[in-house]
């Protein structure tokens, strides 16, 4: 695969305060890229350097084979980007913001309405095309702010956490969208989110920690390393099954109002299959990227 980015040794500086403290990445073309940190880790400050609006203390830092601070230009015309908070003009109709926006990238009105035609396709565009920015719902400005960044049909989209606060349905449609744009566009897509369970499609994932990268690796990787199954057994408490749980012999044992649970880092088909008369009612759960994150960092992203 062609890489589209690539970061070497970046580092900004505020007087003594560190926010991204010499950090190494690339990412392929077409990926779903995950840059995970709670608040304050340096996420933001990243993309706003990737974006060239903000300026980097050290390192090199290329974008579709464009050099950062040489070629910014040319860097602007290749990415989008979706902020947390929308940059668009409240007393505009959805159609006037998303006209002016595709006018700055040289776009005709041709062009543009062919794009919004699109949008319809996915985001449900005709019901809120004429309604003032200010008069839409949560979930229908970021859809507006996505389809903003979209306009140029740009090769990558840098969504920062993208669906907070939002519905299930204008979640789902602003997934759906993504998906779309990978697998018919081959759009890459560099995500920041604060919702784990976004990161299991990602082909890489990349967790910061005060402006460190702590580790980086696919989900799979991530999960097999810094995580453990959880075994579920649904009985009652007695000294008979805590000792048929010993044997599994590396994990902590709990009881929990009606149920065992064991953490297990082996596969437990063996152990299951030897106890198929006894344990009936059970579950194996498998770690998560919050796990992860939590063994990571010792705190949970909220």
């Amino acid at each position: 695969m062609k890489e589209v980015i690539r970061v070497e040794r970046l580092k900004k500086k505020y007087k003594e305060h560190l926010a991204v403290d010499t950090i190494s990445f690339s990412v392929e073309e077409g990926e779903l890229f995950a840059f995970l940190g709670e608040n304050g880790a340096g996420k933001s400050t990243t993309i706003n350097i990737l974006c060239t609006i903000l300026e980097r203390t050290e390192g090199k830092v290329s974008i579709c084979g464009y050099q950062l601070g040489k070629e910014d230009d040319a860097i602007r015309s290749q990415i989008g980007i979706v902020f947390q908070n929308s940059v668009l003009d409240n007393k505009l109709t959805v159609k006037q913001n998303l006209y002016t926006r595709g006018a700055y990238y040289g776009l005709s009105k041709k062009e543009i309405a062919a794009r919004l035609e699109e949008f319809e396709e996915h985001f449900e565009l005709n019901e809120i095309v004429n309604r003032k920015y200010e008069k839409l719902s949560g979930g229908q400005r970021r859809r507006v702010d996505i389809m903003r960044a979209l306009i140029h049909n740009p090769r990558i989209l840098f969504l920062d956490e993208p669906t907070t606060g939002l519905d299930p349905k204008s979640r789902k449609l602003v997934w759906d969208y993504i998906h779309y744009l990978r697998r018919e566009k081959q759009m890459t897509i560099f995500l920041t989110t604060h919702y784990m369970e976004e990161t299991k499609d990602a082909d890489h994932v990349v967790i910061l920690d005060k402006g460190r990268i702590i580790c980086q690796d696919t989900p799979a990787k991530l999960k097999s390393q810094y995580t453990s199954n959880r075994l579920v057994w649904y009985t009652e408490q007695s000294e008979e099954a805590e000792n048929i749980l010993a044997e599994l012999g590396d994990g902590k044992l709990t009881y929990e109002a009606d149920h065992y649970r064991v953490h297990v880092k082996s596969s437990v088909t063996e152990f299951l299959y030897k106890h198929r008369d006894k344990i009936v009612d059970y579950e194996v759960i498998k770690g998560t990227m919050d796990d992860v994150f939590l063994n990571l960092t010792g705190k949970e992203l909220v």
